[in-house]
């Protein structure tokens, strides 16, 4: 399943996403993961939309269908599925980013918690 969706969504990786920030590409960083990933930790700045509740709550908090939504979960599983529907939905730009949080554990990015 998560295979098929990645055949069908863009994903970048954490180099990719950190030229992103640097360039001040305008986007919306979207961590999916579960409430008690997102309270041990998160990137500073990050919009929290849990996998589960995403599709029921996006239009509210992104309500542009063309704004670039950058998702990232655990290690890019969670967030090409989302992508995926999120693509469904309608969002042209919902990128999917491979090795997801432990990636940007790793990338110097400020982080929260």
């Amino acid at each position: 399943m998560v295979d098929d969706a990645k055949s069908r969504v863009q994903q970048i990786d954490i180099g990719q996403y950190q030229q992103m920030v640097v360039s001040g590409d305008p986007h919306v960083l979207v961590d999916v993961r579960e409430d008690n990933e997102w309270s041990a930790g998160h990137v500073a700045g990050a919009v929290h939309l849990g996998k589960g509740i995403i599709e029921r709550d996006i239009e509210s908090a992104v309500p542009q269908k063309d704004t670039k939504l950058v998702l990232y979960c655990g290690g890019g599983f969670r967030s090409a599925l989302v992508a995926d529907a999120l693509r469904q939905m309608g969002y042209t730009e919902a990128i999917s980013l491979d090795g997801g949080w432990r990636a940007l554990q790793a990338s110097g990015l400020p982080l929260e918690r």
